[in-house]
């Protein structure tokens, strides 16, 4: 099938866009891949450093012809999705032992768990662990004895810091290994609906609990199409995962065979192996428009529209926010997994999953079909499944009819017939809204302002009844720049409420929602924030504001609001407490939402 004519439009503005900075990026990573073998440049007493813990492998390592992994890997044990990790290390070594390559632990990064800093003030560094993950990848990279690289990160912030690094060393060949899903709880809309009896206080604090618990409940990734599900997804779609790994539950026999067959890849990929592949080589223009189709096709987390733009820069790729609104316009919604619907990620999975999408996607021209994966050139690898054939990892090819059209559809017979993302413009700036799970008489809101500037501000205000009525809520102050840009998710079940009371609601902020959110219209990363002089700070309660998803514009209604002076509260208790005093560098220095607010890049 040939490329969709508006997908190859987008593609090409942005080749265009990107051709210094890409043609930079490309020069910078050829002059350090043509040095070839890193060890080999090492002084003796360099390597004597490097070897010493090595045992048995050192004989390998100083003989300079076989490959070193190195492994950069974002286990901790309080983490449900990286606890898995523990045991991948050895198994990596074992593996590159059986291949006669060697492999190390060049690194562990920070990676913290947004579901237990949510309302906390530990929120406020969650963005910028991204930028610190890359930071701690880049220094275990930077002992420069590694021919190859193996990323061990799964969730929100993490993979795009792993990422950023990927690139950075983009003369590396390298490979990402998840760990996969927990096991299926209770259902999500049982989870949603004890969380707003509790906000509406209709159950106790134990009952809540006891749903919590029966959610998230065991190793594995947290099973709702948030951000850290949605990341394996963007890994897939960009061809830097096997095929089909992504959802793979952590304790099968299958995900530790997958352990070693990316191990076996990296290794090949490397310049002492078969193949060549860098990985600043598939991280094209093309394969950053892949990864955003695949965002929009599963209505995926609204935090990707942050991070992808980051990552993309690193490897010299410039992206925009309205990349993403014109790839939306031309991708019809293919899954409908929670919050968007009531399936979870491994009903997804049981019902085809990935390897489903990008055949489907493949054959409607909506994918770059010509790109370079891990597997080598084509992204037609992908359109595959993988199997344990006799102990090892085989690939069947994807199922051509879903096998639940509840969860998963075809291109000419989607959820709708666009995708789960839309780029808001108009006087008060530019924001994102994620519209896959909001219904159709919902995405058009006018209505007064009640304008806060903060979670618990909101809070309050709803437990006073000041909300039961047409508002759009305005939580300002939340930018990268004010205090590190927290997900605002504990404001769903209010908002939810207020919806399912009849009411017309919607939300307007400089800061982020969770991947979980859904059902409430919500316009985030409002850009410029407030903190950099953006008109949000300028909005007073009472102000007509209007939200129109289908239009794709976000304004506000009021006369004469540009002569206002702009609200600047007290902003101190960001400053400190719980490590915040330490970023205050990032704050300062932090990138525009709509350019990934980033710090490094």
């Amino acid at each position: 099938m040939p490329l969709h004519p508006k997908l190859a439009d987008v593609t090409q503005k942005i080749v265009e866009r990107s051709k210094d900075s890409r043609a930079a990026y490309l020069a910078k990573i050829a002059r350090a891949a043509k040095d070839g073998p890193r060890r080999a440049h090492l002084s003796c007493g360099n390597q004597a450093h490097a070897y010493a813990a090595m045992g048995d492998d050192k004989s390998t390592l100083l003989q300079e012809r076989a490959p070193n992994i190195g492994i950069i890997t974002a286990y901790n044990d309080m983490l449900s999705a990286h606890q898995p990790f523990e045991t991948y290390p050895e198994h990596i070594k074992t593996a590159a032992r059986a291949l006669g390559a060697t492999a190390q632990v060049a690194a562990g990064v920070p990676a913290m768990c947004d579901g237990v800093t949510q309302g906390q003030p530990g929120m406020e560094l969650s963005l910028f662990s991204r930028d610190t993950i890359a930071l701690a990848a880049a220094i275990g990279l930077s002992h420069n004895t590694f021919d190859a690289a193996v990323f061990l990160g799964v969730c929100d912030k993490i993979v795009p810091g792993l990422m950023i690094a990927a690139a950075t060393f983009g003369h590396l060949p390298s490979v990402f290994l998840p760990a996969g899903p927990m096991p299926s709880g209770i259902s999500n809309d049982e989870k949603t609906e004890v969380r707003k009896r509790f906000a509406d206080g209709l159950c106790d604090r134990n009952e809540l609990m006891a749903a919590e618990m029966a959610s998230y409940h065991g190793p594995g990734t947290c099973t709702f199409y948030g951000t850290a599900n949605s990341n394996q997804m963007l890994m897939e779609f960009m061809g830097m995962h096997l095929p089909g790994a992504s959802f793979v539950p952590p304790a099968s026999e299958l995900r530790g065979a997958l352990t070693e067959q990316g191990t076996a890849q990296v290794l090949s990929n490397t310049a002492l192996g078969d193949n060549f592949i860098p990985t600043g080589e598939i991280l094209d223009e093309k394969a950053w428009v892949n990864g955003i189709v695949g965002l929009m096709a599963t209505g995926g987390s609204t935090n990707l529209v942050l991070h992808i733009p980051a990552m993309a820069r690193a490897a010299g790729v410039i992206l925009e926010p309205q990349d993403f609104a014109n790839i939306s316009q031309i991708v019809p919604l293919l899954a409908k997994v929670y919050p968007n619907g009531l399936a979870d990620v491994n009903h997804f999975h049981a019902a085809g999953g990935l390897p489903y999408l990008i055949d489907q996607l493949l054959s409607a021209g909506l994918l770059h079909e010509d790109v370079m994966t891990i597997m080598g050139p084509g992204l037609h690898n992908f359109a595959r499944q993988a199997v344990l054939t006799e102990g090892a990892v085989g690939y069947t090819p994807a199922p051509k009819q879903s096998l639940n059209d509840k969860i998963l559809r075809p291109v000419n017979d989607p959820f709708q017939a666009s995708g789960g993302l839309q780029n808001l413009t108009g006087n008060l700036g530019t924001a994102v809204v994620k519209i896959s799970a909001v219904a159709e008489d919902k995405r058009l809101i006018e209505a007064p302002a009640a304008v806060f500037h903060s979670q618990d501000a909101v809070k309050k205000a709803f437990q006073s009844g000041a909300l039961n009525r047409d508002v759009i809520v305005v939580v300002r102050y939340q930018g990268p720049s004010a205090n590190g840009m927290p997900e605002l998710h504990n404001l769903t079940p209010f908002l939810a409420i207020l919806q399912d009371r009849g009411y017309k609601v919607a939300l307007v902020t400089d800061g982020r929602m969770s991947g979980a959110s859904g059902k409430v219209p919500a316009a985030i990363h409002l850009s410029p924030e407030a903190a950099d002089g953006g008109p949000i700070a300028q909005i007073e309660d009472g102000d007509m504001l209007r939200l129109d998803t289908v239009a794709g514009t976000l304004e506000t209604l009021a006369e004469n609001w540009q002569a206002r002076t702009p609200a600047k509260p007290d902003l101190s208790d960001n400053e400190i407490g719980m490590g915040r005093e330490l970023f205050s560098v990032f704050r300062r220095t932090a990138g525009a939402a709509s350019q990934g607010a980033g710090v490094v890049i």
